[in-house]
């Protein structure tokens, strides 16, 4: 039994006229007010943006991104266009515990006091341990970070804890920042971080080594929170993960992006390496002035 318009529109109590105005704009699109066609433009903007930036970016950051690129556009319209989308941010775990205190081990003293800023790169590194889960068993990721532009400096993924594993990521970063002197190092009393290799390396290496206290997260802040966007960002979107290759094969991609193309706002919605940038562009001049 085939009903009217008319009749349909009075049980769902529209007019008429309502039905008549959608179906000719649905067949005649350009008829459609200026905010459709605004919205129509900017949504492939914001899922290109979204996409390029590993589908980890939510709402702020895709806006800070598109006015970056010099988009004008209101943060509550990325709002709803990414709702009507239906693609959102990465959002972070909780955390894990990968490294042991040793409480045997000679510990240096606690030099960042929670601190965590620098007025130059190279002056304040922190370093840390995270795992993953894989299929042929547990694989860990050390992380060195310079605190001034947020920067991983130096990584390694190892199928081993040992200190080893730590040594590699320093080494790496030594040699990315042509072996600085002078560089304060803070990380958690884990025993691979207080043990006599690693002790031995920071002192040859001309670093002042420093460490938080016992089962408090908030000494190493700042490493912790990397790990996070790590785990949330790589590990828990993209796995599940076969084995280390594929681990360290995707870690490679995400320090990249991280580093050169991740807004982050504790620097100013700028990537990393741009921060770093426009610290020696500024010290340029002002040494030629």
């Amino acid at each position: 039994m085939l009903h009217g318009v008319e009749p349909i529109c009075r049980v769902l109590q529209i007019a008429p006229s309502t039905y008549y105005r959608c179906k000719s704009l649905e067949a005649q699109p350009e008829r459609r007010c200026q905010r459709y066609h605004q919205d129509e433009a900017l949504k492939p903007e914001i899922l290109r943006v979204w996409q390029d930036n590993r589908q980890c970016y939510g709402i702020r950051k895709v806006w800070k991104q598109l006015k970056r690129e010099d988009f004008t556009v209101a943060r509550c319209t990325v709002a709803r266009l990414m709702s009507t989308l239906g693609i959102q941010g990465v959002r972070r775990g909780s955390r894990c515990i990968t490294t042991i205190p040793d409480d045997s081990a000679a510990k240096p003293l606690e030099l960042v006091k929670r601190e965590f800023s620098a007025n130059r790169p190279n002056q304040l590194w922190v370093a840390d341990i995270t795992y993953v889960a894989t299929w042929s068993g547990f694989v860990y990721v050390a992380f060195v970070i310079d605190v001034f532009s947020r920067k991983i400096v130096g990584w390694r993924v190892m199928k081993s804890m040992q200190t080893q594993l730590i040594l590699d990521a320093l080494e790496q970063a030594l040699w990315a920042r042509g072996k600085p002197k002078g560089v304060i190092h803070h990380s958690d009393r884990g025993s691979q971080y207080v043990s006599i290799r690693y002790s031995e390396r920071l002192s040859e290496a001309g670093f002042t080594a420093s460490v938080g206290s016992v089962g408090d997260s908030y000494d190493n802040a700042l490493a912790e929170t990397i790990n996070g966007l790590y785990k949330a960002e790589v590990i828990y979107k993209d796995g599940p993960w076969r084995g280390l290759e594929q681990v360290e094969l995707a870690t490679l991609d995400w320090v990249d992006w991280f580093n050169n193309r991740r807004l982050l706002s504790s620097i100013g919605d700028i990537p990393p390496a741009e921060y770093e940038e426009n610290y020696y562009r500024q010290l340029t001049q002002d040494t030629a002035a």
